[in-house]
Order: C-alpha cells, then sequence, then structure tokens
C-alpha cells in the first residue's frame, strides 16, 4: 500500500513539474536572433521569447525546395516550421507581424503557417544564410506547390532579415 502511494505521487509529481516546465523556454546562450512577443504564454525573458540560432535549429529543421522570386531556378530552404515555433511559444492571436533588421514589416495570418507549412529559413543551399543573404531568418512559403502562394499576397508575407515576430 506504502509503495503504491509512492509510486502514485511520484507520478503526479513528475506530471506537475513537466507541466509547469511547458510554460517555460530555455534561456539562449548566445545572442538572440529572434524575438517572439505579443499574445503569447511560453516566454524566456519577461514578456517575450528570445531565439538565438542553436535553439532554433534544436527544434528540429524542415525543407523546402521551391522557385520563387528571389532566386534563379530551385533554391533549397532549411528553417524551422513556423507553426512548431508558435506553438512552443504558445501563440494565442490571429496575426503575425513580422519586423526585419531593415525595419520592413509585414503582417500574416497566424492560419497561414500551418495551412501552407511555412518556414523560417536559416539555411539556403546548405549555406547558413547571413544579413548580407537575406539572413539570418526569411519566412518561406513552399510558392511552388500550390498556384495561389505564387502571387505578390504571399511575396510580400515573405520577409527577410526577421528579427522580431509580434503574436496579435
Amino acid at each position: 500500500m506504502i509503495l503504491k502511494r509512492f509510486v502514485i505521487y511520484l507520478v503526479l509529481s513528475c506530471i506537475m513539474i513537466s507541466g509547469a516546465a511547458a510554460d517555460q523556454l530555455a534561456k539562449p546562450a548566445n545572442k538572440p536572433i529572434l524575438v517572439i512577443s505579443g499574445a503569447i504564454e511560453n516566454t524566456n525573458n519577461g514578456d517575450t521569447a528570445e531565439f538565438d540560432r542553436e535553439m532554433l535549429t534544436a527544434t528540429g529543421l524542415q525543407t523546402i525546395e521551391t522557385a520563387n522570386p528571389w532566386y534563379s531556378g530551385r533554391t533549397r530552404f532549411e528553417g524551422v516550421s513556423l507553426d512548431k515555433l508558435m506553438t512552443m511559444v504558445g501563440a494565442k492571436g490571429t496575426t503575425v507581424t513580422a519586423i526585419a533588421l531593415n525595419d520592413y514589416v509585414t503582417t500574416i495570418p497566424l492560419d497561414d503557417f500551418k495551412k501552407f507549412n511555412v518556414i523560417l529559413a536559416m539555411k539556403r543551399d546548405g549555406n547558413v544564410m547571413t544579413v548580407r543573404e537575406k539572413g539570418p531568418l526569411f519566412i518561406i512559403y513552399p510558392y511552388d506547390s500550390q498556384a495561389e502562394l505564387q502571387s505578390q499576397i504571399y511575396y510580400t508575407r515573405s520577409a527577410w532579415q526577421v528579427a522580431k515576430l509580434i503574436i496579435e
């Protein structure tokens, strides 16, 4: 009976600890390259979620190979699923405002990330994207997967040099 109570106590403790940890994000070990703020539940610096390159990479990279208006031919982009990233931070809004290092601003429906499997690209053709090469982060849709995505609407949502995402 005592062993049974101990096991139940241990299981409940683990559940409570893992639930609390889900609301906490690790702090970046290096300089953050992305700050997410606004209507988010999980943070690591006040009311924001900051990510360095290693943290983003650790979430798992996805690949999109697609034709696009910025490079000739098909380009291979690797990056983080924006849908997965929004889940990690507990995004509770309907739109995301992306702000680039050059102050370019675009607003994207949060639904786009899941609907089109949009990524926040960190690599192009296997190479880390520098600021000079539209990095460090570039919002990429799989443009040639659907005719709908081959339009100015989606091209303008594809900010490069992304530094901040604000969930509203």
